[in-house]
């Protein structure tokens, strides 16, 4: 496999009574779309994209079936931004050996980072870095496109492809927060690619959640609410795929840390394959009446892809981690207690006193309380943030980390120190 690397809250007063406090969260969209080979060159599809665009109105959007750096460009400047100028930037695209993927994001709530290219026998897999720019959050998305059809060899092709993916996403640390979205090209649940993606493997973090238990055949009645292939019953002249809506193909999978309380959080219940009311099998989204979306919503959807897009809502928030004054009293001193319980799983609590500021001279007010594994390695930060003298407490949930011994330090200005706490699972 080869890679190419491209380019908590603000605490206010701590009053008398147990509070808790969160300074930035927001509720995102992040979407998936398959463009039906967008070059860019048929300006009839814009405005009917446009359409989608704003009615979706997602945070993210990642894309497939995009031709070229200029196709990027393109719906970058008549899709995206044309209902509000500027809104949208476009991620490093890289151009591989067949259709590519690419980013779209909203330039006032995140920063691209970069677009790490997985590479396999047939289409990249980009993996896009972003950071949440009021939290700090990073995100990262995998994209994928993978091989059609149904037979024996093309699922061996599929499940090289996430074997690929699986590779990198196995080094990320537990609790990492990611997710893969695109076109799967997966028929059912007994798939090997679908079973590797969500496959644990021992002593890594990597494998991913599906929001839905699906067992079986996809391509069947029961399951129509969540059939996002084909748009279409004929033909349109545009390469795509017939048959109307009978497949789930486009998924959006995430990671344990985005599943878990973090500082990234999945809504349960929010995902949306907009256009699909599940009362259209087998048949054209736009036959009306579709109850899930306007007919014009519909039209421009049926005319531009074969694919439905799709989205989640996510939770970006900074401060996950519950801190509490416990007492108006002021100590006299700095103080960590051991955290209670200990062991512990998953969660436990740790409380710790800080002194007033003018007893010290020039301590500064900026308080840090982490947790690292027994080789150093910072594993959470509990608290970030200027307080002010007073007694507190810290909620911590360990589910995203494995049984073993770990170290929370708490520093605040000159003053540092150390404690040990055991998970146990």
């Amino acid at each position: 496999m080869h890679f190419r690397n491209f380019f908590f809250g603000i605490f206010t007063a701590i009053i008398l009574s147990s509070v808790n406090i969160s300074q930035s969260q927001d509720t995102l969209k992040i979407a998936s779309y398959n463009l039906l080979n967008y070059s860019g060159n048929n300006a009839s599809k814009d405005p009917l994209f446009r359409k989608t665009i704003d009615y979706m109105q997602p945070d993210i959007l990642a894309v497939c079936e995009i031709l070229s750096q200029s196709a990027v460009t393109n719906f970058l400047n008549n899709v995206m931004n044309v209902t509000t100028p500027d809104k949208y930037s476009a991620g490093a695209f890289v151009n591989g050996p067949d259709s590519d993927n690419a980013i779209y994001y909203d330039r006032v709530k995140f920063n691209f980072i970069s677009n790490t290219v997985i590479s396999t026998t047939l289409r990249d897999i980009n993996m896009f870095t972003l950071v949440h720019i009021s939290t700090n959050d990073t995100i990262k998305i995998f994209d994928v496109h993978l091989k059609a059809s149904n037979t024996t060899e093309d699922q061996q092709r599929r499940l090289q492809e996430v074997n690929a993916l699986r590779n990198v996403s196995n080094t990320f640390r537990a609790g990492e927060e990611f997710i893969v979205l695109g076109d799967f090209n997966i028929y059912s649940a007994n798939e090997p690619a679908y079973q590797r993606l969500l496959e644990p493997d021992v002593n890594v973090d990597g494998h991913f959640n599906d929001m839905y238990s699906m067992p079986g055949n996809w391509n069947q009645s029961v399951y129509s609410q969540y059939h996002t292939q084909s748009t279409r019953t004929r033909a349109i002249g545009d390469g795509g795929a017939t048959g109307g809506l009978d497949d789930r193909f486009d998924m959006i999978l995430n990671s344990n840390g985005i599943i878990q309380e973090g500082k990234i959080k999945y809504i349960p219940g929010s995902f949306v394959a907009v256009g699909n009311d599940g009362n259209h099998y087998n048949d054209s989204i736009n036959q009306r009446p579709n109850t899930s979306v306007p007919d014009s919503i519909a039209d421009a959807i049926y005319y531009t892809s074969d694919h439905l897009p799709i989205y989640a809502k996510y939770k970006f928030d900074n401060n996950p981690i519950s801190i509490s004054s416990i007492s108006s009293e002021i100590p006299d001193n700095f103080r960590l207690s051991q955290n209670y319980p200990n062991p512990f799983n998953p969660n436990t609590r740790i409380d710790f006193d800080i002194p007033d500021n003018s007893s010290y001279g020039n301590l500064s007010s900026r308080v840090t309380l982490k947790v690292f594994d027994i080789l150093g390695n910072e594993v959470e930060t509990l608290v970030d943030e200027n307080l002010s003298e007073g007694k507190y407490s810290v909620d911590f949930n360990a589910s995203g980390l494995t049984s073993g011994t770990y170290f929370y330090r708490l520093t605040a200005g000159k003053f540092s120190f150390t404690r040990k706490l055991t998970l146990v699972k």
